[in-house]
């Protein structure tokens, strides 16, 4: 990748979410603002090589951005209240003051996530907007068709626009009627950074799972008795301690019970179970996040997968049914069901969840490992099939193909 290539990735990842909170704030419609901003960028692609990188990239693409929206409106023939305002937008205006929150794109995460919004459509569209993941990516973490997503986005949209839902910078006041959606963005981002789903994208993505962990410390600042912040933050120390673990040199995906424990992060692992034992301490019944980080806080206790408390694990997970029955939680505690009652046991639990999981490709790995473990060797490379199909991860696909060539 050459420097010019990176320099436009970089402003990519770093910018594209304020140029379209930007413009959306001056013009009043998120299409406008998306279709100037990628026409912004697609000028920087076609001119950055030649001309250099400009001084301020961020300035550049808000500017050009700015002047691909007006055209836009000027082509389409809109109301003149939209000339005017057009015509304003050419000014240098002022910063709106940023109210509770500094950190500019924490600041939109709070801003997209309005509660007028249906859950999974402020979710998917935050994603998209703010997050930077693309449609297919954010439908994979959705469980549910490209297409479907790309409507959900674009209804949330309309309905922004039909119901007059204003661009307003959320006050303090604001924070805990939005923090439910905004630490679901949070976690979602840290999913595909974790495991990445994009074609042509690193199998872990350092940069997203390190942006998610950084924004969630900046929740847990502005609303420190928050105990699913504090929840969410372990879950994610937890795991990324895990990472220098998790894909070997040669690109494939390790898993849990084959990692080098020795490798992972001692302190990222202390300061989760520090987290974990505090909310513990509160005696206050836990939510989902923080009863995921003490799953993930009895995992990484165990110095030997030999040691791992399985009956901690299912116990939690029984709990967390509870506050989240869900096909993908039932799947991971039937994983904790085969430590303990044996892998038939589990197998029963999983077929179950044949529907909802149809096209999810650990449903089918889990499986396929389930039969592995029972002696059916065809049944299980089936099953491998079609997880190998459905995943969208080299690193997993690798693993996978690996599990399914090693059977008898």
């Amino acid at each position: 990748m050459s420097d010019v290539d990176a320099a436009i990735t970089r402003a990519h990842h770093d910018e594209w979410a304020r140029v379209v909170a930007t413009l959306t704030r001056r013009f009043g419609d998120l299409d406008t603002a998306e279709e100037a901003a990628a026409e912004a960028f697609a000028a920087a692609v076609e001119r950055w090589p030649a001309d250099g990188v400009p001084p301020s990239p961020g300035a550049w693409l808000t500017t050009t951005a700015t002047r691909k929206a007006i055209d836009r409106i000027r082509r389409e023939n809109k109301r003149d209240d939209k000339h005017k305002e057009a015509r304003m937008a050419y000014d240098d205006d002022p910063p709106e003051p940023p109210g509770a929150i500094d950190d500019d794109r924490l600041r939109l995460i709070f801003t997209c996530c309005h509660p007028a919004l249906a859950m999974d459509a402020r979710l998917a569209l935050t994603l998209r907007m703010v997050g930077g993941l693309t449609v297919p990516e954010i439908a994979h973490a959705f469980l549910v068709a490209e297409s479907a997503m790309g409507q959900r986005i674009t209804r949330a949209k309309a309905k922004i626009k039909a119901a007059r839902i204003p661009y307003r910078i959320p006050s303090a006041d604001d924070l805990p009627a939005r923090v439910t959606g905004v630490l679901a963005v949070l976690y979602l981002m840290f999913n595909e950074g974790y495991l990445a789903t994009g074609p042509g994208t690193d199998p872990v993505r350092h940069d997203l799972t390190t942006e998610a962990i950084r924004l969630t410390r900046l929740v847990r600042a502005l609303l420190p008795e928050d105990g699913e912040v504090a929840g969410l933050l372990a879950l994610m120390l937890l795991i990324e301690a895990r990472r220098p673990a998790r894909v070997s040199a040669s690109g494939e995906l390790v898993a849990l019970d084959e990692q080098d424990r020795g490798a992972w992060d001692t302190a990222l692992i202390a300061e989760g179970h520090h987290l974990v034992r505090e909310r513990l301490a509160a005696g206050v019944a836990p939510g989902r996040y923080q009863v995921l980080a003490a799953i993930n806080a009895v995992h990484t206790s165990a110095r030997d997968i030999r040691d791992t408390d399985w009956s901690q694990i299912l116990a939690l997970y029984d709990h967390l049914v509870r506050l989240d029955p869900s096909p993908i939680i039932a799947l991971n505690r039937a994983i904790a069901v085969a430590e303990l009652d044996g892998p038939e046991v589990a197998l029963a639990i999983v077929d179950r969840l044949a529907e909802p999981l149809a096209n999810y490709h650990a449903y089918h790995a889990t499986r396929a490992d389930l039969l592995r473990r029972l002696g059916r060797s065809q049944q299980s490379r089936a099953a491998y099939d079609r997880a190998i199909e459905l995943a969208g991860n080299t690193a997993e696909i690798a693993h996978l193909t690996r599990r399914r060539d090693q059977l008898g």
